[in-house]
């Protein structure tokens, strides 16, 4: 269904379809089935979200240029692959811009991340929801326990300049991969590592052919639910506001329950699939990424006064 700019979503019942690359059993499914729910709850009916996992409709880029182009209502992706479709959410993608799980939740629960969800408006999509997926991780065929461990492993990062860049600072060789090509190129040898938050080793089972997982916690990086711009300007006001109060409440449904999600992971992955866990040191991570930030300035007056924003929330 393309629903055009001018046409409202009047009708009883209009559903809203859902695009992510995730299982059905993934934190995220859970909260934006939930989501759903609220919509349909809050407009008594008029709007609902079927969600679609697993990259049933392509995955998050085909999904996204889906959306960007009405073809498609919703998807979910993630701020560092969003950041080749908006400048805003590289902001966010920094190494260590968070100093802490508070201040995360400070930033996307306020006014900078309200500005970074509607920044691309002009670009065919809007943001909705942030979904807190944790700290991200190295994990892979060795522990890695300082950026030395790192030189000349073959990295797998996602399709996205900042998780490119940090690599390469590390000393690793970044490789960009789909995701569900992630496990068999981990089996295979393809790529010596990755790096993801702990429900990785668990949902996507990479903990089968990756061993170690080191908690060097490099980045925050949220899940973004993202709307088509035609699909939101055919919305009435009401039902708007009624999208923005279901997906408020469901990134706050899903930020009660993550890390007891992330937590069981861990345990499950050292448990059932021996998987080590070791603890990093982090300043020599940090000092090595550190030119990134004038760097990811650099690249607008928005970016830059976005950086400055963040790091005065932690303060």
């Amino acid at each position: 269904m393309v629903l055009a700019a001018s046409t409202a979503l009047t009708q009883a019942e209009t559903v809203l379809r859902l695009s992510h690359n995730n299982p059905a059993d993934h934190p995220t499914h859970i909260s934006m089935e939930f989501m759903g729910k609220r919509l349909s709850d809050l407009t008594g009916g008029e709007l609902s979200i079927q969600v679609f996992p697993n990259a049933e409709l392509g995955n998050q880029r085909e999904s996204m240029e889906l959306v960007q182009n009405c073809a498609l209502e919703m998807a979910r992706s993630n701020a560092s692959e969003l950041e080749a479709f908006e400048p805003a959410y590289s902001a966010m993608n920094l190494p260590y811009i968070f100093k802490s799980e508070e201040h995360f939740n400070k930033v996307v629960s306020g006014e900078v991340g309200q500005k970074i969800l509607n920044a691309s408006a002009d670009n065919g999509f809007l943001g909705v929801a942030f979904l807190t997926e944790g700290a991200r991780s190295f994990y892979g065929n060795k522990p890695i326990h300082s950026p030395d461990d790192l030189k000349g492993v073959k990295v797998r990062v996602q399709p996205s300049p900042s998780a490119i860049r940090m690599v390469e600072l590390l000393g690793g060789s970044p490789t960009p991969i789909d995701w569900g090509e992630l496990y068999s190129a981990l089996q295979q040898g393809v790529v010596d590592a990755a790096e993801n938050n702990p429900t990785a080793l668990t949902n996507a089972r990479h903990g089968e052919v990756a061993k170690f997982f080191s908690l060097d916690e490099h980045t925050m990086i949220p899940s973004v639910v993202v709307i088509s711009k035609c699909t939101w300007d055919g919305m009435t006001p009401d039902q708007q506001a009624a999208m923005r109060q279901a997906a408020s409440e469901a990134q706050e449904f899903h930020r009660q329950n993550w890390n007891k999600t992330a937590d069981a992971a861990i345990k499950q992955a050292e448990t059932e699939m021996e998987v080590n866990v070791n603890t990093v040191e982090k300043a020599p991570f940090i000092s090595a990424v550190q030119p990134m930030y004038a760097e990811v300035a650099a690249k607008s007056p928005l970016v830059a006064e976005l950086i400055s924003e963040i790091q005065a929330i932690a303060q």
